[in-house]
């Protein structure tokens, strides 16, 4: 059983408001597992203890995977650890290409059999407590000594090295008031609080460490072996992180990938739901990229692997997510600085009941000292500090198990207050695969290899182009185009291409090009916009004399489009369209989507006048592609990128990236948001609402020292339990 919460996650000294720490240029990292190290009163004590060190120049802390990263120059790493072992803590370093997930055994300073025997002789000190015989008197303190002793040495010891460092925490507050019971007589009352403090500790480490491995549990989906093709041909079992890049893989049924790939052979089925939350089988080819942690349903296959172990796209999203986990949200920074006021507060009041209840009420300075000693226990808001980052962690793992990687508790935080979301058209509400509909010559040619012709110069130039339009036209007149030349090709951003073919200047681009050149008339303006209506962007097929074709491409929506926009719209959030296509191309799409406001032929700058524009209206999101549309997505108060997996950038880049191309992963975010601000608010009430209670029962007399640790332990159960329900929720 883990002793990792022994230390208590309460306290009267809190760190500030965590952030990403980048290592100073040129320092060296000392990287050291410390078991003790899960809450931000260990991380008060370490940064104390650290920050003045000589040479040290920057701290990161990794509560959850209990990881400490001390960037130093030349600083005496020994002198580092001793430092670290004088805070009761042990420190065991770890190479820099050590996994921080092979995490050993956590240690246990107090056996099951011992904590046990102790609650055997408090029960029993608390009995003869109760019975009116005489010899009750000394064997009362014979039987809760030693109860005390079994379990409450290495919380004394803690409650010390915390009160050297002037810091109250659960030990320090416990050690005095177990101490402060011995001494007023309270032998039974002092051996059960502290086997009761000991047994809510060892449970709640438990429940802690729940929520801890919700997101190191998703590595497991990622095999530690894989089968190599030897130079020999042979097939041979190694480690994956020996698998280097470009080497030859082997899965067979019912496996699952060890690594990111292309697929060499084999058209296999997957389940790729560790990756993007979705559990419905994935038909692969050879040449289509697949993932770590995937299942392959049937049929063996060979991939070429693309990343190392250390770097699948799965060990990406452990990280982010990890990293998320480090920094705080809002709540539990006010949480944080709430507890740093409250803590000192109530020890004071506690302080001050002992010393003045005989004047103030008249009673005995005994009963004095019990009630200030009640009020110490009430003092840990260990309930209220744990509640905070174990909703928000759940959160953040429910989402990416759910295919949702968000990249801190700010943005889970504030997605349940988006009033906006804008949405870019192209790979977002549409395939992003445009089709060919139709086209024409605006001269009715001659003869069938005339119309060949057009159709050879638009693929050639088509071909030379990387946007998505042109690749459509390419793809559906590839047949007509030969090995013919294009000489001095130029792209035109936001308009189109042009170039020579066979040594004839032309030109493919939109509506936008072709009035920059003077050539539409209003005959031709009138074909162009029919076809427009219809939802189609046109692309133009030109010389510098006139206009030769007309192209119709149209992008048809996602399947999943239109019951995402639905379902946003049921959770009371508005939807903008923003798009480079023509006005009346946007129009139609996001009539067919029930889009509430569409704009169209909009360059870069203006999505992002228009993000700025409405963000005084509210908070609004941006969902786009992660490159394309940067500048909106970075003004957005919520930046979504769609389709990361695979994508460096994406993850890298977006606050929330959605790992598949599903816009249904919107409303399940925006539910899970909500859901996470709930369990906060309840979580925040319970642990108030029982600390209120507890401290007018205190000064009425009703509490008892083992009844205040009962609810104080009780409380940090319960709001535990209430936060890994996350979990276990069902948003979709």
């Amino acid at each position: 059983m883990s002793d990792a919460h022994e230390h208590g996650c309460c306290g009267g000294h809190h760190t500030e408001p965590r952030e990403a720490v980048a290592a100073p240029a040129d320092s060296e990292t000392l990287r050291l597992r410390i078991q003790e190290m899960d809450c931000p009163t260990e991380e008060a004590l370490l940064r104390k203890a650290l920050t003045s060190a000589p040479g040290v120049a920057a701290l990161e802390f990794d509560l959850m995977a209990r990881i400490l990263s001390i960037h130093h120059h030349d600083a005496d790493t020994e002198a580092l650890q001793a430092r670290v072992r004088d805070l009761g803590m042990t420190p065991r370093p770890l190479d820099t290409d050590d996994d921080p997930s092979d995490e050993p055994p956590a240690s246990d300073d107090t056996p099951w059999g011992r904590l046990i025997l102790a609650a055997l002789l408090a029960l029993a000190a608390e009995i003869v407590g109760w019975t009116p015989w005489p010899w009750t008197d000394w064997l009362a303190p014979v039987l809760a000594l030693p109860a005390i002793t079994l379990v409450g040495l290495p919380t004394w010891r803690k409650g010390w090295v915390a009160i050297r460092h002037r810091t109250l925490n659960i030990n320090a507050l416990m050690s005095v008031a177990v101490t402060g019971a011995l001494l007023i007589g309270h032998w039974s009352e002092a051996a059960m609080v502290m086997v009761l403090f000991t047994l809510a500790e060892h449970i709640e480490s438990r429940s802690l460490e729940r929520a801890r491995r919700a997101i190191r549990d998703l590595l497991d989906s990622a095999p530690r072996q894989a089968r190599r093709r030897a130079p020999s041909g042979e097939w041979e079992n190694v480690a994956a992180a020996d698998v280097a890049i470009g080497d030859i893989v082997r899965v067979l049924p019912g496996e699952r990938l060890p690594l990111d790939g292309e697929v060499m052979r084999g058209h296999p089925s997957l389940d790729e739901s560790p990756i993007t939350g979705e559990s419905l089988p994935v038909d692969k080819a050879p040449g289509d990229s697949v993932f770590a942690g995937a299942i392959n349903h049937d049929g063996d296959f060979d991939i070429r692997t693309t990343r190392v172990a250390s770097d699948t796209t799965l060990a990406r999203i452990i990280h982010a997510v990890e990293q998320a986990q480090a920094s705080q949200a809002p709540t539990q920074r006010f949480i944080d600085r709430f507890a740093a006021v409250y803590t000192p507060v109530v020890f004071a009041l506690a302080v001050l009941t002992a010393l003045a209840w005989p004047w103030i009420a008249g009673g005995a300075w005994l009963d004095g000292i019990y009630r200030a000693l009640v009020l110490l226990v009430i003092a840990c808001p260990c309930a209220l500090v744990i509640s905070t980052p174990v909703t928000i962690v759940s959160g953040l793992s429910a989402a990416a198990r759910a295919g949702i990687l968000i990249k801190g508790g700010r943005f889970l935080e504030q997605g349940r207050r988006l009033s906006w979301l804008a949405l870019d058209k192209t790979g977002t509400l549409t395939r992003g695969e445009p089709t060919l509909e139709h086209w024409e010559p605006l001269d009715e040619p001659s003869d069938a290899s005339s119309r060949e012709a057009l159709a050879r110069q638009a693929t050639l130039l088509a071909g030379r182009s990387t946007h998505p339009v042109s690749a459509a036209i390419h793809r559906a007149l590839a047949p007509n185009a030969d090995d013919g030349s294009v000489d001095d090709f130029r792209e035109l951003p936001g308009q189109g291409v042009e170039g020579r073919v066979d040594g004839q200047p032309l030109w493919l681009g939109n509506r936008r090009l072709a009035e920059a050149r003077g050539l539409i008339d209003a005959t031709l303006a009138e074909r162009i916009e029919t076809l427009e209506r219809r939802g189609a962007s046109v692309v133009a097929l030109g010389s510098s004399e006139r206009v030769l074709a007309l192209f119709a491409v149209r992008d048809p929506l996602k399947p999943t489009s239109l019951a995402a926009i639905e379902a946003l719209h049921g959770l009371g959030v508005k939807t903008l369209m923003l798009s480079g296509d023509n006005r009346h191309a946007v129009s139609a799409i996001a009539t067919e989507a029930g889009i509430d406001s569409a704009r169209g032929e909009l360059l870069p700058e203006d999505k992002l006048a228009i993000i700025e524009e409405h963000g005084h209206r509210g908070v609004i999101g941006m969902v786009g592609d992660g490159i394309n549309d940067a500048p909106a997505l970075a003004r957005a108060d919520i930046g979504f990128s769609m389709g990361a997996a695979g994508s460096d950038v994406a993850i890298e880049t977006a606050d929330v990236a959605l790992m598949d191309d599903d816009l249904g992963k919107l409303p399940t975010f925006l539910r899970l948001s909500r859901a996470t601000y709930a369990v906060l608010v309840q979580n925040i009430v319970l642990a108030l609402g029982i600390k209120a209670v507890f401290m007018v029962l205190a000064f009425t007399g009703q509490a008892t020292l083992w009844m205040a640790v009962f609810a104080d332990l009780g409380a940090s159960l319960l709001v535990i339990g209430n936060g890994l329900r996350l979990l276990r929720s069902r948003l979709a």
